[in-house]
């Protein structure tokens, strides 16, 4: 199955083109020394269904979030990541490639956290789910956090001490003690069913796609992460123990996997050509 020149992206919203931008950063600006002009970023973004104004605003909101700094020479603006933003798209870029890459053995424990923030304090409760949730943790009730992965505690416990909730938290690791219904925890922790809807659609929208021009790579590449990058706060990657059939991750990263290697280098020197176009522009 081909791909669809025709088929221009649509216009994407304020968030959605600073979510863009971000994959674009973490997929061609990071390996190349985190360096880019505006011109390159803009005409990018362009290919991908956000306009121009959409596009700046989201480096302005990004810069101003401390990921981004900005360099004049002459009438140009060149864009240079922070180390803020560098350790960002490093965390991003290894949690996204190595999601779901291979089986893993379980030993059995959970861990167990339970944290209590005031639904007064509405950005620190987001922080603190978006961490957790980026960490494969599930929530069964309020103020209840639970994963079937010991080796985690580290992870959470740094989350807790950056968020200066160590004084209302507690954690305990071990195995369940046999008492009421894995299932049942596991329902309440994690909506399985919406994300095996979304891996067959992943899979159905990308298993076997091709392209045929290097503009078609660059696009597909950034849409193909775009999806794939949603799996890791999604999905708990819950050891087959817990599992009551085949789960479609692994094949969907497998899909995955398969075409950014494919799309790979034409992907890419896409990217280098639309860096000296605005590299020459006066």
């Amino acid at each position: 199955m081909a791909a669809e020149p025709s088929q221009r992206p649509r216009e994407k919203t304020s968030a959605g083109a600073r979510s863009i931008l971000l994959t674009v950063l973490g997929e061609f600006v990071l390996p190349r020394r985190g360096e880019v002009w505006t011109g390159t970023l803009v005409h990018a973004l362009g290919a991908l269904g956000v306009e121009e104004k959409s596009a700046r605003q989201a480096l302005s909101r990004t810069a101003a979030e401390g990921l981004l700094d900005s360099e004049r020479h002459g009438r140009k603006v060149r864009w240079n990541l922070t180390g803020a933003g560098d350790r960002l798209l490093r965390e991003g870029t290894e949690r996204i490639y190595g999601f779901m890459r291979r089986p893993h053995a379980w030993d059995g424990r959970w861990l167990v956290l339970t944290v209590g923030v005031p639904e007064t304090q509405r950005r620190l409760r987001h922080r603190l789910r978006t961490r957790l949730t980026w960490l494969g943790l599930g929530s069964p009730a309020p103020t209840l956090w639970v994963v079937p992965d010991a080796s985690k505690e580290a992870a959470v416990r740094e989350v807790v001490r950056e968020l200066d909730l160590t004084d209302r938290a507690f954690a305990w690791t071990g195995p369940s003690a046999d008492v009421g219904d894995t299932t049942k925890l596991i329902t309440a922790a994690w909506d399985l069913d919406d994300v095996e809807k979304r891996y067959a659609t992943f899979i159905e929208r990308f298993d076997g796609l091709a392209v045929a021009s290097g503009r078609e790579a660059f696009v597909n590449q950034v849409l193909l992460i775009q999806e794939w990058r949603r799996f890791p706060f999604l999905d708990p990657d819950l050891p087959a123990e817990l599992l009551d059939h085949a789960w479609p991750g692994p094949r969907a990263a497998a899909v995955f996997h398969d075409l950014h290697n494919r799309w790979h280098r034409r992907a890419q020197s896409e990217w280098d050509r639309m860096d000296e176009e605005a590299a020459a522009r006066h």
